[in-house]
Protein backbone atom coordinates (compact mmCIF):
# COMPACT_ATOMS: atom_id res chain seq x y z
CA UNK A 1 0.00 0.00 0.00
CA UNK A 2 1.70 3.61 -1.01
CA UNK A 3 2.54 5.75 1.75
CA UNK A 4 0.30 8.51 2.33
CA UNK A 5 1.93 12.31 0.60
CA UNK A 6 -0.03 14.22 3.14
CA UNK A 7 -1.81 13.30 6.19
CA UNK A 8 -3.35 14.69 9.34
CA UNK A 9 -2.78 12.73 12.96
CA UNK A 10 -5.51 13.09 15.62
CA UNK A 11 -6.06 17.48 15.22
CA UNK A 12 -7.67 18.75 17.14
CA UNK A 13 -8.42 22.70 17.85
CA UNK A 14 -10.74 24.97 19.78
CA UNK A 15 -12.40 28.25 19.95
CA UNK A 16 -12.91 29.24 23.73
CA UNK A 17 -15.92 26.76 23.78
CA UNK A 18 -16.06 25.74 20.56
CA UNK A 19 -14.92 22.68 19.37
CA UNK A 20 -13.18 23.37 15.42
CA UNK A 21 -11.06 20.38 14.94
CA UNK A 22 -11.88 17.22 16.85
CA UNK A 23 -9.43 14.03 16.87
CA UNK A 24 -9.15 14.21 12.86
CA UNK A 25 -6.82 12.22 11.02
CA UNK A 26 -6.97 12.24 7.22
CA UNK A 27 -4.64 11.10 4.31
CA UNK A 28 -3.45 11.89 0.66
CA UNK A 29 -2.78 8.81 -1.23
CA UNK A 30 -0.36 9.45 -4.59
CA UNK A 31 -2.52 9.91 -7.80
CA UNK A 32 -6.20 10.43 -5.64
CA UNK A 33 -8.31 13.23 -5.24
CA UNK A 34 -9.60 12.97 -1.51
CA UNK A 35 -12.36 15.77 -1.32
CA UNK A 36 -13.01 16.92 2.38
CA UNK A 37 -17.51 18.51 2.22
CA UNK A 38 -19.21 19.35 4.88
CA UNK A 39 -21.85 21.91 5.84
CA UNK A 40 -21.16 25.58 6.37
CA UNK A 41 -19.35 25.89 9.95
CA UNK A 42 -18.25 22.38 10.22
CA UNK A 43 -15.03 23.24 10.39
CA UNK A 44 -13.26 22.88 7.06
CA UNK A 45 -11.26 25.93 6.79
CA UNK A 46 -10.04 25.85 9.93
CA UNK A 47 -8.94 22.14 9.31
CA UNK A 48 -7.30 23.71 6.25
CA UNK A 49 -5.47 26.75 7.79
CA UNK A 50 -4.27 23.96 10.21
CA UNK A 51 -2.60 21.19 7.14
CA UNK A 52 -1.11 24.70 5.35
CA UNK A 53 0.40 26.32 8.30
CA UNK A 54 -1.76 29.42 9.04
CA UNK A 55 -3.36 27.47 12.87
CA UNK A 56 -1.65 26.32 14.93
CA UNK A 57 -3.33 22.97 16.25
CA UNK A 58 -4.13 22.45 19.99
CA UNK A 59 -3.20 18.54 19.31
CA UNK A 60 -2.45 16.33 16.86
CA UNK A 61 0.16 16.37 13.84
CA UNK A 62 0.33 17.10 9.89
CA UNK A 63 2.85 14.88 7.93
CA UNK A 64 4.18 16.08 4.31
CA UNK A 65 5.84 12.60 3.12
CA UNK A 66 7.99 11.52 5.86
CA UNK A 67 8.25 15.03 7.36
CA UNK A 68 6.41 16.32 10.57
CA UNK A 69 5.52 19.76 9.20
CA UNK A 70 3.61 20.78 12.39
CA UNK A 71 5.64 23.91 13.16
CA UNK A 72 6.59 24.88 9.72
CA UNK A 73 5.73 28.33 8.70
CA UNK A 74 3.09 28.64 5.47
CA UNK A 75 5.97 29.85 3.36
CA UNK A 76 8.39 26.61 4.94
CA UNK A 77 5.09 24.22 3.57
CA UNK A 78 5.48 25.82 0.15
CA UNK A 79 9.28 25.61 -0.07
CA UNK A 80 8.57 21.54 1.31
CA UNK A 81 6.18 20.92 -1.35
CA UNK A 82 2.32 21.83 -0.35
CA UNK A 83 0.63 23.95 -3.05
CA UNK A 84 -2.67 25.84 -2.19
CA UNK A 85 -5.45 27.81 -4.49
CA UNK A 86 -7.82 29.67 -1.45
CA UNK A 87 -11.32 30.20 -1.60
CA UNK A 88 -10.93 33.90 -1.17
CA UNK A 89 -8.99 34.86 -3.96
CA UNK A 90 -5.05 35.35 -2.30
CA UNK A 91 -3.52 37.11 -5.79
CA UNK A 92 -1.61 40.11 -5.92
CA UNK A 93 -4.66 42.37 -8.22
CA UNK A 94 -2.30 45.22 -8.75
CA UNK A 95 0.71 42.73 -10.43
CA UNK A 96 0.55 41.24 -13.72
CA UNK A 97 -0.59 37.56 -14.30
CA UNK A 98 3.30 36.52 -14.62
CA UNK A 99 4.51 38.46 -11.93
CA UNK A 100 1.57 36.49 -9.82
CA UNK A 101 3.13 33.18 -11.00
CA UNK A 102 6.79 34.71 -10.89
CA UNK A 103 6.27 34.90 -6.97
CA UNK A 104 5.49 31.44 -6.72
CA UNK A 105 8.54 30.49 -8.21
CA UNK A 106 10.62 32.41 -5.86
CA UNK A 107 8.59 31.37 -2.83
CA UNK A 108 9.42 27.64 -4.22
CA UNK A 109 13.24 28.53 -4.54
CA UNK A 110 13.88 30.08 -1.23
CA UNK A 111 16.83 32.41 -2.50
CA UNK A 112 16.99 35.73 -0.51
CA UNK A 113 15.45 37.95 -3.33
CA UNK A 114 15.23 41.40 -1.99
CA UNK A 115 13.85 43.05 -4.88
CA UNK A 116 11.47 42.18 -7.74
CA UNK A 117 13.93 43.06 -10.19
CA UNK A 118 16.42 39.98 -10.11
CA UNK A 119 13.33 37.67 -10.27
CA UNK A 120 11.72 39.31 -13.15
CA UNK A 121 14.94 39.53 -15.25
CA UNK A 122 16.13 35.64 -14.25
CA UNK A 123 15.46 33.44 -17.18
CA UNK A 124 14.39 30.08 -15.59
CA UNK A 125 12.47 31.55 -13.09
CA UNK A 126 10.55 33.51 -16.13
CA UNK A 127 10.20 29.58 -18.13
CA UNK A 128 8.84 28.44 -15.04
CA UNK A 129 6.44 30.75 -14.85
CA UNK A 130 5.21 30.88 -18.24
CA UNK A 131 5.27 26.63 -18.11
CA UNK A 132 2.43 26.96 -15.23
CA UNK A 133 0.76 29.71 -17.08
CA UNK A 134 0.67 27.75 -20.10
CA UNK A 135 -0.60 24.46 -18.46
CA UNK A 136 -4.08 26.59 -17.51
CA UNK A 137 -4.64 28.54 -20.93
CA UNK A 138 -2.63 31.96 -19.31
CA UNK A 139 -0.08 32.47 -21.26
CA UNK A 140 -1.40 34.96 -23.82
CA UNK A 141 -2.98 37.17 -20.92
CA UNK A 142 0.75 36.97 -18.76
CA UNK A 143 1.49 40.78 -19.08
CA UNK A 144 -2.25 41.82 -17.84
CA UNK A 145 -2.98 43.03 -15.03
CA UNK A 146 -4.70 40.65 -12.72
CA UNK A 147 -7.45 42.83 -11.63
CA UNK A 148 -8.23 43.02 -15.15
CA UNK A 149 -9.27 39.20 -15.66
CA UNK A 150 -12.61 37.49 -15.22
CA UNK A 151 -13.56 35.65 -12.13
CA UNK A 152 -12.66 32.31 -13.77
CA UNK A 153 -9.37 33.61 -15.19
CA UNK A 154 -8.23 34.58 -11.84
CA UNK A 155 -9.06 30.76 -10.58
CA UNK A 156 -7.03 29.53 -12.98
CA UNK A 157 -3.86 31.99 -12.19
CA UNK A 158 -4.03 30.21 -8.55
CA UNK A 159 -3.72 27.00 -10.11
CA UNK A 160 -0.63 28.24 -11.62
CA UNK A 161 0.49 30.14 -8.93
CA UNK A 162 -0.01 26.64 -7.10
CA UNK A 163 1.74 24.43 -10.06
CA UNK A 164 4.85 26.67 -10.31
CA UNK A 165 5.26 25.18 -6.61
CA UNK A 166 6.13 22.07 -8.39
CA UNK A 167 4.02 20.46 -5.13
CA UNK A 168 4.03 16.87 -3.49
CA UNK A 169 0.83 17.75 -2.88
CA UNK A 170 -2.33 20.36 -3.93
CA UNK A 171 -4.50 21.05 -1.35
CA UNK A 172 -7.65 23.28 -3.39
CA UNK A 173 -10.19 25.52 -0.95
CA UNK A 174 -13.01 25.77 -2.95
CA UNK A 175 -11.74 25.63 -6.81
CA UNK A 176 -14.99 26.06 -8.49
CA UNK A 177 -16.83 28.78 -6.42
CA UNK A 178 -17.94 31.52 -8.76
CA UNK A 179 -17.62 29.41 -11.89
CA UNK A 180 -20.26 28.78 -14.02
CA UNK A 181 -21.19 25.53 -15.59
CA UNK A 182 -18.60 25.35 -18.43
CA UNK A 183 -15.97 26.81 -15.83
CA UNK A 184 -16.75 24.26 -13.76
CA UNK A 185 -16.74 21.97 -16.75
CA UNK A 186 -13.52 22.83 -17.71
CA UNK A 187 -11.63 22.96 -13.97
CA UNK A 188 -13.33 19.43 -13.72
CA UNK A 189 -11.55 17.86 -16.51
CA UNK A 190 -8.29 19.71 -15.58
CA UNK A 191 -8.01 18.96 -12.33
CA UNK A 192 -8.69 15.09 -13.17
CA UNK A 193 -5.46 14.91 -15.04
CA UNK A 194 -3.81 17.01 -12.16
CA UNK A 195 -4.19 14.13 -9.78
CA UNK A 196 -1.21 12.01 -11.74
CA UNK A 197 0.89 14.59 -11.18
CA UNK A 198 0.42 15.26 -7.54
CA UNK A 199 -2.46 14.23 -5.32
CA UNK A 200 -4.87 16.93 -4.85
CA UNK A 201 -7.26 17.51 -0.92
CA UNK A 202 -10.27 18.84 -2.11
CA UNK A 203 -12.92 21.26 -0.63
CA UNK A 204 -16.03 22.18 -2.18
CA UNK A 205 -19.20 22.34 -2.52
CA UNK A 206 -20.12 21.73 -5.83
CA UNK A 207 -21.22 18.02 -5.40
CA UNK A 208 -21.50 17.29 -8.83
CA UNK A 209 -17.89 18.51 -8.94
CA UNK A 210 -16.94 16.35 -5.87
CA UNK A 211 -18.82 13.30 -7.27
CA UNK A 212 -17.41 13.51 -10.82
CA UNK A 213 -13.78 13.85 -9.32
CA UNK A 214 -13.45 12.15 -5.87
CA UNK A 215 -11.44 8.95 -5.46
CA UNK A 216 -12.10 9.13 -1.49
CA UNK A 217 -14.41 11.66 0.08
CA UNK A 218 -14.68 12.50 4.53
CA UNK A 219 -17.48 14.06 5.71
CA UNK A 220 -17.04 16.75 8.36
CA UNK A 221 -19.58 17.84 10.58
CA UNK A 222 -19.32 19.89 13.97
CA UNK A 223 -15.10 19.40 13.43
CA UNK A 224 -15.49 15.64 13.45
CA UNK A 225 -15.15 13.01 10.39
CA UNK A 226 -18.26 10.88 10.26
CA UNK A 227 -17.82 9.20 7.10
CA UNK A 228 -15.02 8.27 4.87
CA UNK A 229 -15.30 6.31 1.30
CA UNK A 230 -15.74 5.94 -2.15
CA UNK A 231 -18.35 8.28 -4.05
CA UNK A 232 -20.92 5.54 -3.87
CA UNK A 233 -20.19 4.73 -0.36
CA UNK A 234 -21.08 8.38 0.71
CA UNK A 235 -24.05 8.68 -1.53
CA UNK A 236 -25.24 5.31 0.07
CA UNK A 237 -24.70 6.47 3.70
CA UNK A 238 -28.07 7.19 5.84
CA UNK A 239 -25.55 9.06 8.64
CA UNK A 240 -24.33 11.38 5.55
CA UNK A 241 -27.60 11.94 4.45
CA UNK A 242 -28.80 12.96 7.26
CA UNK A 243 -26.15 15.10 8.49
CA UNK A 244 -25.40 17.11 4.81
CA UNK A 245 -26.16 16.10 1.47
CA UNK A 246 -29.92 15.64 2.34
CA UNK A 247 -31.82 15.50 -1.37
CA UNK A 248 -28.90 16.69 -2.97
CA UNK A 249 -27.90 13.07 -3.92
Amino acid sequence: MSEPVLATRNLCKTFNALVATDDVSIDLKPGEIHAIIGPNGAGKSTLIGQICGGIKPDAGSVHLGDSDVTNFSTAERAQAGLGRTFQISALAMEDTVLENVLLGVVGRSAKPWRFWSPALKARDLIESSMAALERVGLAEVCDQVTANLSHGQRRQLEVAVALALTPKAFVMDEPMAGLGAEGSHSMTDFLSELRHEAPILLVEHDMDAVFALADRISVLVYGRIIASGSVDEIKASKKVREAYLGEET
